[in-house]
This record gives C-alpha cells, sequence and structure tokens, in this order.
C-alpha cells in the first residue's frame, strides 16, 4: 500500500535552517509529482512546494521562495524539503503527499515549530 512518511521536524529559531524528510513505499515513485504542504491550528491546509517525477521542475509558495528547496531522490524514494532563514510563521505541521491513481495521500504530518 501507498505509504509516505514524514521526518526531521523539531524546534528552531527563527533564522536557523532545517531538513524535513519524506520516505515514500507502494507506488512508482519516479513516475509521480511530490508536494508538502503545511498546516497550522484554525487554517486551511497550504501548498508550500511541489517538485515533479524526475525531479527536474520545482514550484513554490511565494511565503518560502528563496529560503526553501525541495528536492527528489528517486534512488532513495524520499523527498527533502530544506528549510532556511526559517521564521515563526513557518511554524506548522508539514505533510507530504501524492496523487496515486485517482486518490491524493497525505503522510502523517512533522511539527515544525519556530520560535525563539
Amino acid at each position: 500500500q501507498v505509504q509516505l512518511v514524514e521526518s526531521g521536524g523539531g524546534l528552531v529559531q527563527p533564522g536557523r535552517s532545517l531538513r524535513v524528510s519524506c520516505a515514500a513505499s507502494g507506488f512508482p515513485f519516479g513516475w509521480h509529482d511530490i508536494a508538502y504542504y503545511r498546516q497550522t491550528p484554525g487554517q486551511e491546509r497550504e501548498l508550500v512546494a511541489i517538485v515533479t517525477n524526475q525531479g527536474g521542475t520545482t514550484t513554490y509558495a511565494d511565503s518560502v521562495k528563496g529560503r526553501f528547496t525541495i528536492s527528489k531522490d528517486n534512488v532513495k524514494k524520499v523527498v527533502y524539503l530544506q528549510m532556511n532563514s526559517l521564521r515563526p510563521e513557518d511554524t506548522g505541521v508539514y505533510y507530504c503527499s501524492a496523487v496515486v491513481g485517482v486518490r491524493r495521500y497525505w503522510g502523517q504530518g512533522t511539527q515544525v515549530t519556530v520560535s525563539s
């Protein structure tokens, strides 16, 4: 079955960096785009970044452009979200996601807290 497992969240001070990872299994990873979303309490889940199936094209939300980098390792079946110059407003639960067939799958999420 399709599984997406995030890791790497934590507490970090403003201005510092953090990398979260998403390990995938159960589907042909190299054929699928992977996205990262984030959610804060009381807010809708928002798209942060997308990487295309072969990793050649990336798209970012305006709020993270120039600070975050998404990348895809099709051999290890892992997607990375490198987050630099973190701000308190980046705080939230980060989810990776993929559409496989007609269904969107989600990981369990990893908490990122940016605070001094």
